[in-house]
């Protein structure tokens, strides 16, 4: 039987400025703590963190940005987004790491991140690119003790799948977002399920539609049970 504990994804900014007190009020077992610049991945926040949830909040992930442009949209987000963009890639790869390195700092057991419109076609030259950046992430990780999520989203389920079974690493899962699947309009999410199958290691409760009338903009997120996915 499950035993899946619940929790949110909340900014390490918000929480060094304004505390956990939010969190404690609200009874939450764990968080994904959120992190973009590196810059607050230090020692020194990781203690600050560690002395704020003590035993009563666990931090069940990192979830870890990178620098450079972004565009969240379908014309110049593969050009902008996550490990896709080769002239982004090796700065990106350095940000993913000291993420990482904070992840083990607050014992966090994985990391998990976005890495972009991953190309569909493995006979892309861009798609080898991809696979040897997240097989380095990979390896740092697993060097550290940690695992390795991707969020859903911008890729097809079969793209993902493909792309965890070229990088070869045991310590790779899948951060399940079902809102992303639809608001990028890659996937049913109930149906992409039967394709992730135990890869998935957690899970994003949230809702959206597809996108509509301007097919250059994402899908709109909703509040859950307003939209199309299927809970």
């Amino acid at each position: 039987m499950y035993n899946n504990r619940i929790g949110v994804i909340f900014n390490l900014d918000r929480l060094l400025n304004e505390g956990p007190d939010l969190l404690f009020a609200l009874g939450i077992e764990c968080v994904q703590l959120s992190v973009w610049d590196t810059k607050y991945s230090t020692k020194e926040n990781a203690e600050k963190v560690k002395e704020m949830l003590g035993d009563k909040i666990a931090v069940s992930s990192v979830w870890g940005g990178w620098s450079g442009p972004q565009v969240w949209d379908f014309l110049d987000g593969p050009l902008t987004l996550g490990l896709t963009p080769p002239e982004y890639r090796e700065k990106r790869i350095d940000d993913l790491k000291k993420h990482a390195d904070f992840a083990v700092m607050v014992g966090a057991p994985n990391l998990a991140t976005h890495m972009g419109f991953m190309p569909e076609q493995p006979c892309y030259p861009e798609y080898r690119g991809v696979v040897n950046g997240v097989r380095h992430i990979a390896n740092y990780c697993l060097g550290l003790g940690l695992d390795l999520n991707f969020e859903t989203g911008q890729e097809t389920p079969v793209t993902l799948m493909r792309v965890i079974q070229d990088v070869g690493n045991s310590n790779l899962g899948i951060n399940l977002d079902p809102a992303n699947l639809i608001i990028y309009g890659r996937a049913n999410p109930v149906d992409a399920l039967e394709i992730f199958g135990d890869k998935i290691k957690g899970v994003h409760v949230k809702d959206a539609v597809y996108p509509k009338d301007n097919f250059y903009v994402l899908g709109a997120e909703k509040v859950v049970g307003e939209g199309s996915v299927n809970f």
